[in-house]
């Protein structure tokens, strides 16, 4: 593959990729003392580079920097850091592009999205820019004797882990809001995908925040992830990724009291009612599972259609399905990229004998893309004839991978939908008003979208339910978890007190 933009990320990642990419730690890059493994390009299935596990020392660093910088950046006034994180933002719209082309470069994810994912990063940091003049405001809480106000303060150094899927984008999530309410940062970013996470972090600095505030460093989740969140000093940890991880990370921290926000895995259905526009529906339905090569969290993978129109409805989705692009990251047309690691593509594949086995047909794909290579494309794929009883419409496939079950009325419906461990998002298709309120409300995830597919609204909360996570990002929501809220309450001076031993 030799598209122009991939000349460029290479061009991009070179001072990463020249040696094992180490650390940044308190405003400097650190070249890492740990053990080493291998980042891949999953187009090609070849060595980009190798990225460093960061040492219990080099660990304790970061978090030390990050404790050492937090009194002055807590006290700094929102006003100035509204400005620098709207500077972060500047900076990053002018290297969206570079961003961009990494992200196809090591995570694999088309161009066609990842144009739009940097300036959606700098976006974020506008937003919380904005809102960091406000952060510690509360509310005042009058009672006959008492003035009662609220104020909040940010909460301390705390932990961001973010996944390989869309990395900066992710990352900027919980980064500017984090920074924004006046907490410092230590960030691990995933294994698979270190590259746009090293950018963001120089970006930071450059931008003029100040040394310590925000560090980076790599590792594996068992080694590096496990100390961060074990650390005494971390008093928070925001973790986007799989729900088993999630657990293991709530009893790591649990000794030291910490406080989580997980944005986890999902299994997420999109419920397709007979008096639906059909037409929208299929667009959405087809966006939601393949787009980001079907590799994110809120891709709505299950496939609910109401049995009077279920044939029709995935004859037009098999043919939707035969049509995708799929190929080169960096080429503008391509619809489906490859998969991020041969240990995924090989776990999206077990699940093709399951499917079979289980009684449901592979109507399209199943299989690995011929003719690209090295790389790790999987054909996009729809699977027919399943019930919500099978494991390919109760488990996280995490790949491009669409389940159709079909369902005879509301009721079933919903018993349908909610039977998952997972509540992360759903989305819902009918023309009747009364219907859509219904079951949006008896729906259980954390986000349902009414004939729409995921548009998201940076005020609004964005998180799940069950096994799909804990706490809200998003507006206010987002400061609730990075901040402390004390309240404090001021007599009149007229009240009754018990007078004892008198």
């Amino acid at each position: 593959m030799s598209h122009p933009r991939r000349a460029r990320a290479l061009e991009v990642v070179a001072p990463y990729t020249s040696a094992p990419l180490g650390h940044f730690i308190d405003g400097k890059p650190v070249a890492g003392a740990g053990a080493t493994f291998e980042v891949i390009e999953p187009a090609t299935g070849q060595v980009l580079g190798r990225t460093s596990d960061a040492t219990e020392a080099e660990l304790n660093a970061a978090v030390a920097a990050a404790k050492g910088a937090f009194p002055a950046w807590a006290a700094l006034t929102g006003d100035k850091r509204k400005e620098i994180l709207h500077r972060i933002a500047d900076l990053i719209e002018e290297r969206a592009e570079d961003i961009a082309a990494v992200e196809c470069l090591d995570a694999g994810q088309p161009w066609r999205f990842m144009a739009k994912a940097a300036v959606r990063g700098a976006e974020n940091f506008r937003f919380y820019a904005d809102r960091a003049p406000m952060a510690n405001d509360g509310k005042a809480l009058p009672s006959p004797d008492h003035l009662n106000f609220t104020t909040r303060h940010p909460i301390g150094p705390v932990a961001v882990i973010t996944p390989w899927n869309t990395p900066f984008m992710l990352s900027t999530w919980k980064i500017a809001p984090a920074l924004a309410a006046g907490c410092t940062v230590v960030h691990k970013p995933a294994e698979w995908s270190p590259y746009s996470a090293r950018m963001l972090v120089e970006i930071a600095l450059e931008a003029g925040l100040p040394p310590g505030v925000f560090n980076a460093v790599n590792g594996l989740g068992e080694t590096t992830g496990k100390r961060l969140t074990e650390h005494p000093d971390i008093k928070a940890v925001a973790f986007v990724g799989e729900s088993r991880t999630g657990s293991a990370i709530m009893a790591q921290g649990a000794p030291t009291l910490k406080r989580v926000h997980f944005e986890l895995g999902g299994k997420n259905p999109v419920i397709v009612f007979e008096d639906a526009d059909l037409d929208r529906a299929l667009d959405a339905s087809i966006f939601m599972i393949y787009s980001l090569n079907g590799q994110r969290c809120t891709s709505s993978s299950r496939l609910l259609v109401q049995r009077s129109i279920y044939d029709a409805f995935v004859e037009k989705a098999a043919e939707r399905v035969r049509k995708l692009k799929v190929g080169d990251p960096f080429d503008p047309a391509t619809e489906v990229g490859p998969l991020i690691h041969t240990n995924h593509i090989e776990k999206v594949l077990s699940y093709m004998p399951i499917a079979r086995e289980g009684g449901a047909k592979i109507a399209v794909g199943g299989e690995r893309v011929p003719g690209v290579g090295d790389g790790y494309f999987f054909q996009p794929t729809l699977i027919t004839g399943a019930e919500q009883t099978m494991r390919v419409a109760r488990e996280e496939i995490f790949g491009p991978v669409l389940t159709a079950i079909p369902f005879d009325d509301e009721a079933d419906a919903l018993r349908k939908a909610n039977d998952v461990e997972y509540g992360l998002a759903a989305y819902l298709w009918t023309n009747d008003v009364g219907r859509a309120l219904r079951v949006s409300g008896a729906l259980e995830a954390g986000m349902v979208w009414v004939n729409s597919e995921n548009v998201r609204h940076l005020p609004t909360p964005f998180g799940g339910t069950k096994s799909s996570g804990i706490g809200r990002d998003g507006g206010d929501w987002s400061f609730d978890f990075y901040m402390e809220t004390k309240n404090v309450a001021l007599a009149y001076g007229g009240h009754k007190i018990q007078r004892l031993g008198v």
